[in-house]
């Protein structure tokens, strides 16, 4: 400066120097002051490692790796940073004059820069170290890419033994821990609410009994099956003939359920195989075939079922459950005093308190003979005690063979079902596409490589500096 005849060269691709201006033999000879001689063995190093990470693009990362030039702060800026840093870095305070044509504060600049740069990069290197292992993790969960079909058929192995375990501990032991927070996952409450429902349903009584005078089904079969025999004698057919038309109205009902039953556990299926093939997208859709298809013809089997178990109960009125007898002792007991409202008591009331039925209009039977009127009553207390087995009979027999075909489902057909599936050429050659992977699953593995790839350079760019430089700043 003025008359010296020293300048500095400074560039930001070579270290800061004085070097004289008419060195001897035309060769450059520098001369290094002690702010000189720190920038270029420990302020440059650093500037550079962060160009170093700029160039590598680690910014794609998530990482922003900043730092000003010389000179780019502004003076307010610069005291700023010069006030927050001054009681922990006494360097700052022996810079105090001017240096060969450095300011003072340019030189506290780079020293300050040079220490914050240093204080973030252990830090930097701890948060590439995570990206990393994340990376490195994300790409061991890729689906290993398939040499040949007997290495796809053990991943396919894995796929159905995982979605088998799952489906065992949702469907039948009732946990439902792989799936806390989705409801729809928590299988055997759901399936028990269902045949709650189902169960309050089948037992509701009709609607449509009010609309029907008392005892007047009873005495149309009566009419219909009327035969040769003992006075007062309620015929069999009659009675079976009343149970096949209760039965007949309730029928739909069962059916109903087992379809709901079977709809409910298609898309529990459908969760769990989409979580188990989600690797391999090239046989997921064939997969969830595989269990679309199982369900159909499952389902199909339990409605043909529950049609068997339901026709079943017309066959014969047969129970051994001793609440029959006591419920139709105790229906039967007012029969007298019901025959004599009807047809002997001067006042012929319109209605009659009868236990567990209310008031029933009792008018309209007056034109009946006794006989019938008492064969009538019979028969409506019979198949009234009678069915209330039957509907609880129903509804066990649907229960249990809900639990049944499920634990069949999972212990039996859904193994060979989707193995079934995949390897049949029909199929869409299921096994043989596990050797291809997909495009998706190809591009994601190649940026996962070239990010670990990425990292791993930035890492050992910054690890370089940080072992140069520990402890740098706390000085």
């Amino acid at each position: 400066m003025g008359g010296s005849n020293k300048h500095v060269v400074s560039t930001t691709s070579s270290s800061l120097a004085i070097v004289e201006a008419n060195p001897p033999d035309n060769k450059l000879a520098t001369i290094e002051a002690p702010i000189i001689s720190s920038y270029n063995d420990r302020i440059r190093p650093l500037l550079d490692t962060v160009d170093r990470l700029r160039n590598l693009n680690v910014m794609r990362e998530g990482y922003v790796c900043v730092r000003n030039r010389i000179g780019e702060e502004t003076y307010e800026e610069a005291r700023m940073q010069e006030e927050l840093l001054f009681k922990t870095h006494p360097l700052l305070s022996m810079i105090d004059d001017e240096i060969v044509g450095i300011p003072v504060l340019a030189q506290k600049l780079m020293v300050i820069q040079a220490t914050m740069i240093g204080r973030c990069l252990p830090e930097i290197v701890r948060k590439i170290n995570i990206k990393m292992e994340t990376a490195v993790v994300e790409l061991n969960k890729l689906p290993k890419v398939m040499a040949s079909t007997g290495e796809a058929l053990m991943a396919l192995r894995d796929i159905i033994d995982s979605a088998k375990e799952s489906l065992l501990r949702i469907l039948i032991q009732g946990d439902f821990s792989e799936f806390p927070d989705d409801l729809k996952m928590h299988c055997t409450a759901r399936l028990a609410d269902m045949l709650s429902h189902f169960s309050d349903n089948l037992q509701a009584k009709p609607e449509d009994n009010n609309k029907t005078e008392f005892l007047m089904d009873e005495i149309k079969i009566l009419d219909e099956c009327k035969c040769v025999g003992l006075p007062n004698f309620m015929p069999r057919s009659a009675f079976l003939a009343l149970l096949s038309q209760h039965v007949d109205d309730i029928h739909a009902k069962p059916v109903e359920f087992i379809k709901k039953s079977w709809d409910y556990i298609e898309g529990v299926l459908i969760s769990v195989l989409s979580k188990y093939s989600d690797n391999f997208p090239q046989i997921q859709s064939s997969i969830k075939r595989a269990g679309r298809n199982l369900i159909t013809k499952i389902k199909e089997q339990s409605v043909n079922r529950v049609s068997e178990i339901v026709e079943m109960e017309k066959l014969t009125d047969y129970t051994c459950n001793p609440d029959y007898m006591t419920s139709w002792t105790e229906k039967t007991a007012t029969q007298q005093s019901f025959i004599n409202a009807v047809l002997h008591d001067a006042k012929m009331p319109e209605n009659f308190s009868l236990n567990g039925f209310g008031n029933v209009k009792i008018s309209h039977l007056r034109k009946y003979h006794a006989h019938f009127l008492q064969q009538a009553f019979d028969m409506k207390m019979r198949i009234t005690s009678y069915w209330t087995i039957v509907l609880r009979r129903i509804v066990d027999n649907l229960a249990l063979y809900l639990q049944f075909s499920v634990k069949s489902l999972v212990n039996v057909r859904f193994q060979k079902e989707v193995v079934a599936e995949m390897v049949d050429s029909r199929g869409g050659g299921g096994v043989e596409r596990m050797l291809e992977e997909s495009p998706s699953v190809a591009g994601k593995r190649e940026k996962l490589k070239n990010s670990i790839k990425l990292l791993k350079e930035s890492k050992d760019a910054v690890a370089v500096i940080v072992d140069q430089n520990s402890g740098y700043g706390d000085r």
